[in-house]
């Protein structure tokens, strides 16, 4: 069943109403959908819902059949702080975040980040925002993770001390594994932060500044990933040890 996310002000009591026109032309066009036919709908707050299309026009109306809570959604939020690798490689990135559980990624200008922000950046995030509500329409999310507008590394610093635990993979890091801090320092978090470096990594004043706020460095095992797949493998880490342990 195709789901479909709407602001809470689109539930009524008996009907939800699809106003997006992307949507709407999915819907009628793309999946040929008819009246009668049934859609999974999330508020994209708490509730998710069945619902039996009513009406076909310039917006779609469907009967509420079914209310429930979200299901899907992890009990730990985790923000990944990714630093912006080179074009292409962040669309992975974000896709396969999100089918993961992510509650939110921020693409971060990191000191040996290679791509730099010509003015336009925004256009690309406007895209990984598409890329993110498509995975999260495919993985049957109860919500669409929020990606930020990009920052430099400065700027998150201050956000560090507001999370339970900030894991911080890093290369140089030949004693403590991933598994050791998720198991030695994130019981009962409820909100992670996993810091990603770009290409080249970390610079040692990025890392030293990371560890002195808090942060747990760590290896993801003896072989060193790219940029792309260190998010997902320490992603999937996460939730299989919180989640699923």
């Amino acid at each position: 069943m195709n789901r479909f996310f709407v602001e809470p002000q689109a539930v009524g009591n008996k009907v939800i109403t699809i106003e997006n026109k992307d949507d709407v032309h999915h819907i009628k066009t793309v999946l040929r959908l008819s009246c009668g036919d049934e859609i999974e709908i999330s508020d994209s707050n708490e509730w998710e819902y069945i619902g039996r299309i009513s009406y076909l026009g310039d917006r779609v109306e469907a009967d509420i059949l079914d209310k429930q809570r979200f299901t899907t959604e992890p009990s730990v939020k985790v923000t990944l702080f990714q630093g912006i690798p080179k074009q292409g490689k962040m669309d992975l990135t974000v896709q396969k975040a999100v089918e993961l559980g992510v509650s939110q990624i921020v693409p971060v200008f990191m000191d040996r980040t290679v791509v730099k922000d010509k003015g336009n950046f925004w256009k690309r995030v406007i895209r990984f925002r598409a890329i993110a509500q498509e995975a999260a329409k495919q993985s049957k999310r109860g919500l669409v993770p929020d990606i930020r507008k990009e920052c430099e590394m400065s700027e998150i610093y201050p956000w560090l001390s507001r999370f339970d635990v900030v894991i911080f993979p890093y290369e140089d890091e030949e004693d403590t594994t991933i598994k050791e801090v998720l198991k030695n320092f994130c019981g009962g978090a409820k909100e992670l932060a996993l810091m990603i470096g770009p290409e080249g990594g970390f610079s040692q004043d990025e890392a030293k500044n990371i560890v002195a706020l808090g942060g747990k460095s760590c290896s993801l095992g003896k072989t060193i990933l790219r940029t792309e797949t260190a998010g997902i493998a320490a992603l999937s880490m996460i939730m299989y040890e919180l989640e699923l342990g």
